[in-house]
């Protein structure tokens, strides 16, 4: 990024490139309300910013304090470079972002009435009524009120009145929750990583034995629950290897780092010290860093590192002689 300038504004829309502001974009006056902020590239914004709407029409772009827009938070479909919000993102209306050709990170989480997301990381949850999700990974769970599209993507876990998936779908905790019967596309896989030794993956070294994705079947693998009372009846499907995950706890599978890598991403700017990995196999220190978390878990979306399905079988003696 080439060196920025500095800028003092008062319009009721503005424009940024190649700019620095120091300090927030807030509303000081009621005819601010309605101000209009086009990011056109090269800007970095130090503090929150409020707008009727946002729009970023190319990176390299920072937003470092919390964002809330009236309308639509918009990102152009032809936008490069990095996209960054450091802090929690909110819109009345929708976020929308189909840009193929930009590494888009939220730091925080993601609340609107809609979301849409191409090729975006996630390092907390997103919250709506509506959610549309291609080529993402989102390191918290998806929770909408109405619908989620889930599109080759990998998200902690997910809540909804109804699903529709295709393609890949990896979940990284071992249940995900619908009241309508998911849809799927024809040919579409469901892979939880729940007992994937991500630890292990993440320093390029060989998994432990006996771990790897456990590939769902979502007719066998749903489990479904009616809730009642006086007045209202509701149907909850979970879709869970919760089974599979206790009875794998019980043969103390429980040491492949993965909460290390979650807590690092989801932590996003609170991590200022880096958690242990150990070393790699030249003896120099394994740093967990944002960046590189990020990097992996793309690299696993896109079929770099390649996870292997588990073997599944374990002995009941095994369990016994755990508790002698």
């Amino acid at each position: 990024m080439t060196e920025l300038d500095q800028i003092r504004f008062n319009e009721s829309n503005i424009q940024l490139k190649s700019n620095l502001v120091k300090g927030s974009i807030l509303p000081e006056k009621a005819i601010e309300l309605d101000r209009t902020i086009t990011i056109q590239g090269d800007t970095i914004i130090e503090g929150a910013v409020y707008a009727y709407k946002l729009e970023i029409q190319q990176g390299d772009s920072e937003i470092r304090g919390a964002v809330f827009v009236q309308v639509e938070l918009y990102i152009n479909s032809g936008a490069k470079g990095e996209i960054t919000f450091k802090k929690s993102v909110g819109s009345a209306n929708s976020i929308v972002s189909r840009a193929l050709n930009c590494n888009l990170t939220f730091h925080s989480d993601i609340n609107a009435k809609s979301v849409t997301l191409y090729n975006a990381f996630v390092a907390g949850s997103i919250y709506a009524d509506e959610v549309v999700l291609q080529n993402c990974v989102v390191i918290g769970g998806v929770f909408a009120t109405q619908s989620i599209d889930l599109t080759n993507s990998i998200i902690g876990t997910f809540n909804s009145q109804s699903v529709k998936i295709a393609q890949q779908i990896w979940l990284l905790l071992p249940s995900a929750f619908s009241i309508e019967k998911i849809v799927t596309i024809p040919g579409t896989k469901v892979y939880n990583l729940s007992l994937a030794d991500l630890g292990s993956l993440y320093k390029g070294a060989p998994p432990a034995l006996n771990s790897g994705k456990i590939q769902m079947n979502l007719d066998t693998d749903e489990v479904k629950t009616t809730l009642t009372n006086d007045e209202v009846q509701k149907t909850l499907r979970s879709y869970t290897v919760v089974g599979k995950v206790l009875a794998a706890d019980l043969l103390d599978f429980d040491k492949f780092q993965n909460h290390f890598l979650l807590t690092a991403a989801s932590l996003g700017t609170q991590l200022y010290k880096n958690y242990d990995l150990g070393v790699d196999e030249k003896g120099e220190p394994i740093p967990m860093t944002f960046d590189k978390i990020r990097s992996f878990f793309f690299q696993i979306l896109h079929g770099t590192i390649d996870v292997a399905e588990i073997d599944g079988k374990f002995n009941i003696s095994d369990i016994v002689a755990n508790f002698n």
